[in-house]
C-alpha cells in the first residue's frame, strides 16, 4: 500500500518531506463501487486523493436532482471539496465511487500550511482547480450546446477514457440519472447509437465500438 501512495505522490512531483507528512497525517479509505465518499450531509473535513479506482462527482440542486460533472482518476483530488471545507460551505455535490476505489484521506487543516510551504503542493492544488474548472466548462458546454444524443455519446466516451475500458457497466436508468433525463430517452438514444454502429448493448452493460 505504501508503494501505491509513493507512486501517486512521486508522479505529482511532491517534495520528499511533504510526502512524508502526507503519509503520516493521512489515512487509508477503501470504498466499494456505489459507496459515497462525500455528500452534502457529511461533516467530513478531508481531501480525498485517489490512489486506485475511479470516483464521479455529481452536482445536486435543492430538490435533490443530480447531474454528472466529472470523474476523478488515480492521482487526482476533488478541488470542490477543498473549497467547501476551507470556506466552511455546505457541499452541494456528491462524490461517489464509480468502481472499487482506494483513497488517501488528508485532513483539511493542513492544506493552508502546505500551500504556503511547498511549491509542489501549490502546483498540485492549482492544477486540480484548473482541471476541474475545464471539465465543468465542458459539462456546461454539453448541456447548453449539444443535443441529448451528443451528450450521451460524449458521456460514454468520457467514461471509457476515465476507466480505461470499452465496456461500461451501467443500466439505462443509472445513465439517465447522471444526465438528468429520463430512462426512456436514454434507451431510445442508445438504440440509435447502436444502429449507427457506435456501440453494442448487452444486459446492463454497453460496449463502445
Amino acid at each position: 500500500m505504501q508503494e501505491l501512495i509513493n507512486n501517486v505522490l512521486n508522479n505529482s512531483q511532491i517534495e520528499p518531506k511533504l510526502a512524508e507528512e502526507i503519509m503520516t497525517i493521512g489515512r487509508l479509505k477503501k470504498v466499494k463501487a456505489g459507496g459515497v465518499v462525500i455528500s452534502p450531509e457529511s461533516d467530513s473535513n478531508e481531501m480525498p486523493i485517489v490512489l486506485e479506482g475511479l470516483l464521479k462527482v455529481m452536482r445536486q440542486d435543492k430538490n435533490g436532482n443530480e447531474v454528472f460533472l466529472y470523474f476523478l482518476e488515480g492521482g487526482e483530488t476533488c478541488a470542490m471539496s477543498i473549497t467547501c471545507c476551507i470556506e466552511g460551505k455546505k457541499k452541494a455535490f456528491h462524490v461517489v465511487a464509480e468502481e472499487d476505489s482506494i483513497l488517501w484521506m488528508v485532513p483539511m487543516g493542513h492544506i493552508d500550511s502546505w500551500v504556503a510551504r511547498y511549491p509542489s503542493f501549490r502546483k498540485f492544488v492549482f492544477e486540480a482547480y484548473q482541471t476541474r474548472f475545464d471539465e465543468m466548462l465542458n459539462t456546461i458546454d454539453s448541456v447548453v450546446f449539444l443535443k441529448m444524443d451528443e451528450r450521451l455519446y460524449k458521456y460514454l466516451l468520457d467514461k471509457k477514457q476515465a476507466s480505461g475500458t470499452f465496456v461500461i457497466n451501467k443500466t439505462h436508468q443509472e445513465i439517465a440519472n447522471e444526465l438528468n433525463t429520463s430512462r426512456v430517452v436514454v434507451s431510445r438514444l442508445l438504440k440509435q447509437l447502436e444502429r449507427e454502429e457506435k456501440i453494442e448493448q448487452h444486459r446492463n452493460r454497453i460496449e463502445i465500438l
